[in-house]
């Protein structure tokens, strides 16, 4: 099986929260935006890992209420990571 690469996503800003809890995801995610506005990317990527989703729901609940996010989706090459646009 060949697995396809997209290597624009390389040269994005990420964070990994593999090993977080609930908890530790709303603050890093928080200041993880913050320091990324504050830089003008106007892309992230959050690495939350595939799993039982507990994580990716987590954040996915906090984007879906945050202002300062413009839109979000899994990255179709890899669904254990999520696109962020900022405002």
């Amino acid at each position: 099986m060949v697995k396809v690469y997209d290597p624009f996503l390389d040269i994005l800003p990420k964070k990994d929260f593999h090993g977080f809890n609930r908890d530790m995801v709303k603050y890093e995610l928080d200041v993880f935006i913050n320091d990324n506005i504050k830089l003008k990317n106007k892309k992230i990527i959050v690495v939350h890992g595939k799993g039982e989703g507990i994580i990716k729901d987590e954040v996915h609940l906090l984007l879906k209420n945050d202002k300062r996010v413009k839109n979000f989706y899994i990255d179709t090459f890899n669904t254990g990571c999520t696109i962020i646009e900022l405002n």
